[in-house]
């Protein structure tokens, strides 16, 4: 655990700060045709786009006394639904892309203000431009002179503004969420305070396990209330002031604990047996890093522009990561059925395994849901109603809160609890 603590601080101390809606983009010595500089942002009717450009350099692979041509090289805002139409035109060597597109008015390298930072009499340009029309936007940077690399260093902000006048730098889909986190963040609290004053009155029945669900669940509340929070200072300043440190910390204890959970309770830890076979510890020593490694990776992945290099490529990579991990939870669990199905067959307490078995299989089939419908079925709705992206993340959340109550009641500790009396039976059998 001590190396694991120790790869998270390392990795936090290495990221930038969080810029949310407000981007920093820097592009060095790139020569590809089209260079994403953003994110999907939902602008409403009057949205606001303003970026500064500094630090341009033009590269000129075979060296010529001819100028590169400034109007083959610019900005442009693209409609979300309007990714295949890219790919189209971007397999078309026989005209430039920013010829074949509405380019909402951004600017080409051709412009007067740039050109000056081109030509070193200005150190940086300012722009700002308004969305007459709202909806789901990419900023690109086009480069349509071939063998022509460019760098350029870019600040970009894109917010709307309120009744009032006000900015609010999230996207249109994202507003809902603060509300959301926080409603979230009263609920978890509350199973929270309800299960640890349970296992507490109940505690002549409870076992270790008990006790480390209640941690998962204190860390799951300060995982929401951190989102709460950072989603407010993001609203307001476009920065989420140090608050996604803070996240990261508790997605991080919050995820190695909810791996550990599932292990534990599949394999019967703390209510049949008070270990761990050798096939399990080894699913834990790998499972664990490798989610932590993952998680890891797509913290860094988020902080770092989409004018990266395969930056969207790394980042779905991360996520199958990620799903495979929590299909590598399965097998102890699996392994628990298929040993109880087995030794209902050849020993004498039938009937108590085949109520384990029962109970494992409910376990199982639980899991497989939960994991099936947070890492594929919310990833689909988020990638098709992006508008409404505070819709995916509801069900995401209402999901998780299900599938811990529904735990938590299944395991409580009680005297008539099905796995502590089928403990119980076993060892006065035995003695």
């Amino acid at each position: 655990m001590y190396y694991l603590l120790g790869i998270l601080v390392c990795a936090l101390f290495q990221l930038p700060t969080l810029d949310a809606k407000i981007t920093h983009s820097f592009v060095s010595v790139d020569d590809r045709k089209l260079i994403p500089l953003s994110e999907a942002f939902g602008f409403a009717v009057g949205g606001k786009l303003t970026f500064k450009i500094s630090s341009i350099d033009i590269y000129q692979q075979h060296t010529t006394e001819v100028e590169p041509n400034y109007d083959n090289m610019g900005f442009f805002l693209s409609p979300m639904e309007a990714d295949t139409a890219l790919e189209a035109d971007l397999a078309d060597d026989t005209q430039c892309i920013l010829n074949t597109i509405e380019r909402n008015s951004l600017p080409m390298f051709s412009d007067s203000a740039i050109r000056k930072v081109i030509k070193r009499t200005a150190t940086e340009a300012d722009f700002e431009f308004t969305l007459e029309n709202g909806g789901l936007f990419y900023l690109y940077f086009a480069n349509c002179d071939k063998d022509t690399p460019v760098s350029f260093d870019m600040h970009i902000e894109m917010y709307n503004l309120d009744k009032d006048g006000h900015r609010n730098y999230l996207s249109v889909g994202e507003i809902e969420l603060e509300p959301l986190y926080w409603v979230m963040f009263s609920l978890f609290t509350v199973i929270t305070g309800a299960w640890c004053a349970y296992v507490w009155t109940q505690r002549e029945h409870a076992q270790r396990i008990h006790f480390l669900m209640g941690v998962l669940c204190f860390f799951k509340s300060l995982t929401v209330l951190s989102q709460a929070i950072m989603t407010h200072h993001i609203s307001l300043t476009g920065h989420a002031d140090g608050w996604n440190i803070a996240y990261y910390i508790f997605t991080f204890f919050r995820g190695v604990l909810f791996f550990t959970v599932i292990v534990l309770i599949g394999t019967g830890w703390s209510y049949m047996k008070p270990f761990l076979g050798d096939r399990e510890k080894r699913i834990l020593m790998v499972v664990i890093p490798l989610q932590v490694f993952a998680n890891i990776a797509i913290i860094i992945m988020d902080e770092e522009s989409p004018s990266v290099r395969d930056w969207f490529t790394w980042r779905d990579v991360f996520h199958l990561i990620d799903i495979v991990c929590c299909c590598a939870i399965l097998f102890p669990i699996v392994w628990s059925i298929k040993h109880l199905r087995e030794a209902s067959q050849t020993d004498g307490k039938a009937a108590r395994n085949l109520e384990k078995l029962q109970l494992f299989r409910q376990f199982y089939i639980m899991v497989v849901v939960y994991i099936y419908f947070t890492r594929i079925v919310v990833y689909l709705l988020r990638s098709t109603v992006s508008e409404y992206e505070w819709l995916s993340e509801a069900a995401d959340q209402l999901a998780t809160l299900a599938f811990y109550v529904w735990t938590a009641v299944s395991f409580r500790p009680h005297a008539a609890n099905p796995y502590l009396r089928l403990q119980t039976t076993e060892s006065e059998i035995e003695l």
